[in-house]
């Protein structure tokens, strides 16, 4: 027997490549470009609210009209606003975002800028009511869009990054160039202008905000979490505005402080919200959704009646700082949860829109509570509000993380609940709705 031939034996196949979300980085955490067309538009529609007590403040100065008559023409500017969002909500994808956002600023300039060289009372506020609805149908398209992206969460980070930054620049400026109710709004006006040329980068008519989603009249997924949601934003936002559009007099009669201290303390407070939004940036979804929400509403609830009850330029700048801190840091995880509740986007704007009627009510309760009751007893009413509203606002939060704490929701295959008359709708499971930045 001759001796065997050498047998050459096959190399053994290298292992396959681990997918990327075994190598511990998810799918959807992946770096998308970042939509800054979406952006600017999102800090166009935002930055009047964020102005708010520069604005009701120069109203009551500049303007023969009394501190609850200058909150209430900073409440219909407010209330046009949210009005703008509930009417254009579903018409985003059929009127076209270019379009829809190149009216929105278009309003807003004309109207904010009309309001701004206006000396009549009259003028002012139709004005004010114009600029409003433009600022919201920015909003709405901002909204709609920006729920499409591949990271919702860090689009609005970013949004509210920029609106944070340039009210903070106005604060620091306003004081500083003369008296006169118009530099706030004229700042609006001009913000809306310079947004506009980025508007062309925009989709036109017929484009929907993913394409994956071309279907024909795909009801509202998400239905009670939606509701509930929807039905406790507009609490939650009045609070915020009720103290925001009273901050102005809390810091020049009840800290003592002048006006171009109380603008500095907000520009500081702004900056430091800042650290708050990047912090949400970074942090992403590691947090979840329920503990940003239900903690972070606590903890406001603290600044707020705390910030009400400051009487030195010391605990007024304390209480401001760390309300800003805090308050954007919920607002996008809450403008995320939304987002999460729809694809489409149309919960991400019903759901803005419903916290803008509650922010519209904001300068007239705080006027009005102020009052009647003085700025401490105030800041208690409205944090126990803001306790109340931090419960079901937390439920919502775990449903949509994955605990299904709301009665008649199932748990759809991958763990992501659905309530029963939208558990066959097109919603993304709860990993891939809160991308981490």
């Amino acid at each position: 027997m001759g001796p065997r031939a050498p047998v050459r034996r096959r190399p053994a196949p290298l292992p396959a490549p681990l997918p990327l979300a075994c190598a511990g980085t998810p799918v959807f955490a992946r770096r998308t470009p970042v939509p800054w067309p979406l952006v600017a538009l999102f800090t166009a529609g935002y930055l009047a609210p964020y102005l708010l007590p520069t604005v009701v403040g120069r109203l009551d100065a500049g303007l023969p009209l009394t501190a609850t008559e200058a909150g209430a023409v900073g409440s219909a500017l407010l209330l046009s606003s949210s009005s703008a969002g509930f009417l254009l909500a579903s018409r985003v994808e059929r009127i076209g975002a270019r379009t829809m956002a190149r009216a929105g600023l278009l309003l807003a300039v004309l109207g904010y800028g009309g309001a701004a060289l206006a000396g009549s009372v009259p003028a002012v506020v139709a004005g004010a009511v114009l600029g409003g609805f433009g600022s919201g149908t920015a909003t709405a398209v901002a909204a709609t869009r920006i729920a499409a992206e591949p990271d919702p969460h860090r689009a609005s980070t970013l949004g509210l990054l920029g609106v944070s930054a340039l009210a903070g620049a106005v604060y620091l400026t306003v004081p500083h160039l003369g008296a006169g109710h118009g530099q706030p709004l004229a700042a609006i006006a001009l913000t809306a202008l310079a947004v506009w040329p980025l508007t062309g980068r925009l989709p036109g008519r017929g484009a929907p905000a993913d394409p994956a989603l071309r279907t024909v009249r795909v009801p509202l997924p998400n239905l009670r979490a939606g509701l509930v949601l929807a039905a406790a934003m507009p609490f939650w936002s009045l609070v915020q505005n009720s103290l925001w559009g009273v901050s102005g007099r809390i810091g020049l009669t009840q800290a003592h402080l002048g006006e171009a201290a109380v603008g500095a303390v907000f520009a500081v407070a702004l900056a430091a919200g800042l650290t708050g939004v990047l912090a949400a940036g970074a942090l992403g979804a590691r947090l979840g959704l329920a503990l940003p929400v239900g903690l972070g509403t606590v903890l406001i609830a603290v600044c707020v009646a705390g910030n009400a009850s400051a009487t030195t330029p010391a605990g007024f700048a304390t209480g401001q700082i760390l309300w800003n801190v805090l308050y954007p840091v919920v607002l996008s995880y809450l403008i995320g949860l939304a987002a999460s509740l729809d694809p489409r986007g149309r919960w991400a704007v019903l759901v803005g829109s419903a916290g803008s009627l509650g922010t519209a009510a904001g300068p007239l309760t705080g006027s009005v509570l102020s009052a009647q009751a003085g700025f401490p007893a105030m800041g208690l009413v409205l944090g126990a509000a803001l306790l109340v509203v931090a419960v079901p606002m937390t439920g919502v939060a775990l449903h949509a993380s994955g605990h299904p704490v709301l009665p008649g929701t199932v748990r759809r295959r991958g763990g992501a609940p659905g309530a029963h008359d939208s558990a066959a709708s097109p919603v993304a499971t709860g990993d891939a709705v809160h991308p981490t930045t």
